[in-house]
């Protein structure tokens, strides 16, 4: 069998879309991306869609799919990669043209090395025989959660005296928001620091309710931490991210950011709501959920390739 590969554009969306929903139905068992994230995603501004992308068809049906980005501007490349079950070929082809690029872009940033980096779910429609005899190894895995909602039991919560709970209002507390993500995931796995215009561009501020994000604060700490959610998915509300500062954990802001979002969301007629988070993440997150009744929806490996990237004539 023998395939056909081009870059993506931002018309290619909706193929994409479709593709990105076969492969979650066999994955996870229902659709669960939504147009607007695959244009986001195309949209990204680390990464040349004539040289960092791929799409292979098999005649006019889209098989697989790759984007790839730098955001670290060193080693470390991000690839995103979609096959179907029965052309493994052409993600083997997708996969080749991704590791030369990636191996072009660091070589570019002064790099002496590619340290790519794939998530993938547990069981994916890649096979990862694939991936492990080109070197690829697991370094992380992700569990994505989700909750029931029940509008009538859950409800808001009353903060503690001194603690204090408010939606993002203004350009300030947005400012703010981004100040304590990039405090509070700095040690994070795989976190890369971002400047606020980069940060608005990954989240897809023109798209964001910002009524939907909220600060905590407290009366001797001031701003301690916040909570950025999304109903823009079709599948269910979503908690992107959650962080208090470290001098305020332990004060069950955490908690009362969740149940916060919680009742929001019952209210506004949502049945589920849903995050993902680093199984071995170091700050009590995951007992934090599961204390908040979240359960496993399903998992999500980080692999990794470390590709020689000597300089031109070495």
């Amino acid at each position: 069998m023998s395939y056909s590969l081009r870059p993506a554009s931002l018309t290619d969306a909706p193929a994409i879309t479709e593709l990105l929903n076969e492969v979650d139905r066999i994955e996870i068992g229902r659709p669960e991306t939504d147009l607007h994230t695959v244009e986001t995603d195309l949209s990204h501004p680390e990464a040349d869609l004539a040289r960092d992308s791929w799409l292979a068809f098999d005649g006019d049906r889209l098989v697989a799919y790759g984007l790839l980005w730098d955001e670290s501007g060193g080693e470390r490349v991000d690839i995103d990669h979609y096959v179907l079950p029965d052309h493994q070929r052409a993600g083997e082809l997708v996969l080749d043209e991704m590791e030369a690029r990636a191996v072009d872009k660091a070589r570019a940033n002064g790099a002496r090395r590619a340290v790519v980096h794939l998530h993938l779910n547990v069981r994916p429609t890649l096979d990862l025989a694939l991936l492990k005899k080109r070197g690829w190894t697991t370094v992380r895995r992700y569990h994505v959660l989700r909750r029931a909602l029940d509008p009538a039991t859950d409800l808001a919560p009353t903060p503690p005296a001194g603690v204090r709970i408010r939606p993002c209002a203004d350009e300030a507390d947005r400012e703010r928001v981004h100040a304590l993500y990039q405090a509070t995931f700095a040690r994070h796995f795989d976190f890369q620091p971002r400047t606020y215009p980069q940060w608005l561009h990954d989240i897809g501020a023109e798209r964001v309710d910002w009524s939907l994000a909220w600060l905590v604060s407290t009366d001797d700490l001031g701003d301690a931490g916040f909570l950025l959610s999304r109903d823009d998915r079709e599948a269910m509300g979503w908690i992107r991210s959650l962080g208090v500062l470290s001098d305020a954990r332990g004060r069950g802001l955490g908690g009362l950011l969740l149940q916060h979002a919680f009742a929001v969301y019952a209210a506004r007629g949502r049945d589920t709501i849903g995050l993902g988070v680093d199984t071995a993440n170091s700050t009590g997150a995951p007992q934090l959920y599961g204390r908040n009744g979240m359960s496993v929806h399903y998992a999500v490996d980080t692999w990794e390739a470390v590709l020689d990237a000597p300089a031109d004539g070495v």
